[in-house]
């Protein structure tokens, strides 16, 4: 989460209440490294996340009047960047189940996670998954939601969301103990 001065953002946040250019610029350059590694998580490529962060900064500000102040203003940006990359998810499935068409997908980021491995690293085995795959695991395991909101905002059951989270984590623990020692000793440093 990015580092900041209560004082500023508010400040920031009414100037984008007035629907101030510069207020939504400093706003936009103060939060974009964070709304950027969600979106990647949820996007197939850096040109896809790119494009979900600039829709959801968008909806930030064109409805910048449903901030509630008393809430952190990153969690409420965070829960906007997930589903404005889950509504372009949507948008793909429909459009992929007409075409026929598959996802691929890649990522680059250089944050470092406790267990050791890179972000990157461990994000790139994620975007392995199949598109279903990914997106419950996510929500699931990074962003904390239930399969009860899951299967809500994904438009499928329960069972569907449970399912796919265990032959997510199952694919993944296949894919992680297919690294040699060596593998595992660099992706640690």
């Amino acid at each position: 989460m990015p580092a900041y001065n209560s004082a500023v953002l508010s400040e920031l946040l009414r100037g984008c209440l007035e629907r101030n250019r510069r207020s939504q610029e400093r706003l936009y350059k103060m939060f974009c490294p964070y709304a950027m590694r969600i979106c990647l998580r949820y996007s197939k490529n850096e040109e896809e996340a790119l494009e979900v962060m600039n829709d959801g900064f968008f909806k930030i500000f064109t409805k910048i009047e449903t901030y509630d102040p008393d809430r952190p203003f990153p969690v409420w940006l965070r829960r906007v960047m997930v589903n404005t990359a889950l509504d372009r998810y949507r948008q793909e499935v429909k459009f992929h189940e007409m075409d026929g068409g598959a996802l691929t997908d890649t990522f680059a980021s250089d944050e470092t996670i406790s267990s050791g491995m890179a972000y990157d690293e461990i994000l790139s085995f994620i975007h392995q998954l199949t598109p279903a795959y990914r997106m419950v695991f996510c929500l699931a395991v990074i962003d904390g939601y239930s399969h009860e909101e899951i299967a809500g905002k994904l438009g499928i059951s329960v069972g569907a969301s449970k399912s796919n989270l265990a032959r997510a984590r199952e694919k993944l623990r296949a894919m992680l103990s297919k690294l040699s020692a060596d593998e595992y000793a660099r992706m640690a440093r």
